[in-house]
């Protein structure tokens, strides 16, 4: 009796070590991220002995890596290459840390990201373009950043996308019309950035702010409405 309790607990243990493994590929990515990001100051760290269904803000769904929320967290440092290996995350929740550098070039190997929230950042340098691929992102949260470069048109492919926040960067250039085309979007700010030109009065009325931009002095100024006919945006729930 004493021999199949002790083998009951020994398959018991097992399957609790098994359990919530991911792959290693998927471990060694977050652990990228640990390092890269100074997980040793981390109001809330990571125990990397432990289960990686254990670590704070990490969900697991069938031993694979689908959200990560490290929000206000105190990361500090770049987002490795690394978290494109993530290829089953949903959501990235890293907004309000202090996070620099550029996103990762391999950022859309995501191809079931729904949700991208790193506001109240300090990352720099233009949206990679592999972004521009993932046709399931509703959320776009990458204002209160440093980001610069033009929005390209292909900003269209992200069909599904439903709230677009670009606010208080340094992007420039025309704003894309292929906005016109995302019939999801309901929610989108692109003010406090450095576009020119004209914009539509459907995207304007998308805007909080209404389209205000900064002159090359850091003048506020407000986009110019064009007079083309008028598109419409629809909303669908």
């Amino acid at each position: 009796m004493k021999i199949l309790a002790t083998l009951f607990l020994a398959i018991v243990c097992t399957f609790q070590t098994f359990a919530g493994t991911v792959s290693d590929k998927e471990k060694d990515a977050l652990v990228k991220l640990y390092y890269a990001t100074n997980g040793a100051k981390w109001k809330k760290k990571w125990d990397l002995s432990l289960s990686v269904s254990t670590w704070y803000g990490v969900k697991t769904e069938n031993n694979k890596v689908i959200a990560i929320d490290l929000s206000d967290n105190n990361l500090e440092g770049n987002l490795p290459d690394e978290l494109a290996d993530l290829v089953n995350l949903v959501e990235i929740d890293l907004h309000k840390n202090k996070l620099k550098g550029e996103l990762p070039v391999n950022i859309g190997k995501l191809k079931h990201l729904e949700v991208l929230s790193l506001f109240d950042n300090e990352i720099q340098g233009q949206l990679p373009s592999s972004i521009y691929k993932i046709a399931t992102l509703k959320i776009l949260l990458l204002n209160n950043n440093k980001l610069s470069g033009n929005l390209s048109n292909e900003i269209m492919n992200c069909s599904s996308l439903e709230n677009l926040s670009l606010f208080d960067n340094n992007f420039e250039g025309i704003i894309p019309n292929g906005l016109e085309k995302l019939h999801h979007l309901s929610e989108m700010n692109l003010s406090y950035n450095k576009f020119k030109g004209t914009v539509s009065k459907n995207l304007a009325l998308l805007d909080p702010l209404n389209m205000t931009m900064f002159d090359e002095n850091g003048n506020p100024f407000l986009l110019e409405i064009n007079a083309e006919k008028e598109t419409t945006i629809v909303t669908e729930n």
